[in-house]
């Protein structure tokens, strides 16, 4: 009895090991991303993308997205434009450098999935939840998703003015696996 009892607390052991080592699929953010924004008076993307990403369909809770965008590339096809962004009145991204989303979990949906985590804008994080598609293709895939920011949660800009407060953001990062 006694060996029948060290013989399933070590297969259990075993197992519970083995099911918290087993890590989503690592992958590489392609250079043909695209993190375009817009709204009524501007729109334009941001050339400068990068970050961590690891997930599996099947194994959400290993999943994690950990990303950065650089404020300094963004263009809107104008110069003057470009530089008002960077500007301390908008993005200021002299102090500000990155924009930064860390995920906290990952779910499941009726039309994808939904990461929550935390988004840092301007020095200001606030949690937030972005739907997602994920399309595997042989050795690739690609994560499309498209989603709203208020500009003032992260005191972007002066609210009201020729800038609509709520900016759409679309964003198709092909990746391949690590």
């Amino acid at each position: 009895m006694k060996k029948l009892i060290i013989f399933s607390s070590t297969l259990l052991l075993t197992a519970a090991v083995f099911a918290f080592a087993v890590a989503a699929q690592a992958w590489n953010i392609n250079g043909k991303y695209n993190i375009t924004f817009s709204s009524n008076a501007v729109s334009g993307i941001f050339k400068t993308f990068k970050g961590t990403i690891a997930f599996d369909e099947k194994n959400l809770a290993a999943s994690n997205f950990n990303v950065t965008v650089d404020v300094a590339s963004i263009n809107t096809g104008n110069a003057l434009q470009n530089k008002h962004a960077k500007s301390d009145e908008w993005f200021d991204a002299a102090k500000y450098p990155e924009i930064k989303y860390a995920s906290k979990k990952i779910v499941k949906t009726a039309t994808g999935y939904q990461v929550t985590g935390d988004l840092e804008i301007h020095g200001i994080k606030k949690e937030f939840s972005i739907p997602f598609t994920f399309k595997p293709a042989g050795n690739g895939a690609t994560f499309n998703g498209t989603f709203k920011v208020n500009r003032n949660d992260f005191h972007i800009g002066k609210p009201g003015g020729d800038v609509e407060d709520v900016i759409n953001v679309t964003v198709a990062v092909p990746v391949v696996k690590a």
